[in-house]
């Protein structure tokens, strides 16, 4: 079975990856913004929205296999990899295994080097995700990856993200989660080896990749730079779809790298 996926635009190849209980419609604000300069795909992470299930627990290797996978039926040697999220770590473990493959790195709202409380939280998160009705653990997201003004302005968009979540197969999403939560170790490790141009990037008030986690991920790189987005959470594709694309195209289509954040 086949992931779907979506492709559009002309120009520099550029893969999109979303984040836990999402799925490829994650990128709809973004990715018109992005077509006239790029070659944009979108797929469905294993275990989200019609992609193969997850068999037993989330491997991140799997992830990596499907990214492969995608890039060879592209017919794309090498490719930007954005990573979102849980995403982000699949991005950056790719780059580091398969550094051929990518040629500019962006880890959009991506977790790193979690303090104990804050991997306590993310770990209460995870359990109450395993019992809790999953209306209400949609409910809880949502107020925590929107700003209210964007939840005031459409209600209509963050409707449709929580019908996202709400519809994961259960047993696959805790599985995506489980890996998410325990996953602070697959970017300690890939770090070192990722040798490509990176931009690292969050939003000031997300609490769950928050600005000093991105800022210590840029300098644990080899060739990396930081941006905090003044007022946004973790919704930035989604809420702030102008300032991303904006960012994408100053680092992605420049010639020579910036000097490391």
């Amino acid at each position: 079975m086949s992931a779907p996926r979506r492709r559009s635009g002309h120009g520099t190849p550029l893969v999109l990856l979303h984040g836990v209980g999402l799925d490829h419609t994650l990128w709809d604000d973004l990715a018109p913004l992005l077509q006239a300069e790029f070659d944009v795909l979108r797929y469905d992470l294993l275990g989200h929205g019609a992609a193969p299930g997850i068999a037993g627990p989330a491997d991140i290797q799997d992830f990596v296999a499907q990214l492969d996978a995608e890039l060879d039926q592209a017919g794309w040697a090498s490719a930007c990899v954005l990573g979102y999220s849980m995403g982000g770590l699949i991005a950056g473990a790719y780059a580091a295994a398969r550094p051929h493959r990518v040629t500019r790195l962006v880890l959009l709202s991506t977790v790193f080097q979690r303090t104990p409380d804050e991997s306590q939280a993310v770990m209460a998160r995870l359990a109450a995700a395993a019992t809790q009705d999953t209306q209400a653990a949609a409910a809880v997201s949502l107020q925590r990856w929107f700003t209210p003004a964007y939840q005031a302005a459409r209600p209509d968009r963050v409707a449709a993200i929580g019908q996202r979540l709400i519809r994961n197969d259960r047993a696959d999403f805790l599985a995506a989660y489980r890996l998410f939560a325990h996953g602070d170790p697959i970017l300690a490790h890939a770090a070192p080896d990722i040798a490509c141009p990176v931009l690292v990037m969050t939003g000031e008030e997300d609490v769950g990749s928050t600005p000093r986690m991105t800022r210590s991920l840029a300098r644990a790189l080899p060739d990396a730079r930081a941006r905090v987005v003044d007022g946004q959470r973790h919704m930035l594709p989604v809420e702030a779809p102008a300032v991303v694309a904006s960012a994408l195209h100053a680092f992605l289509l420049q010639n020579n790298a910036e000097s490391p954040a």
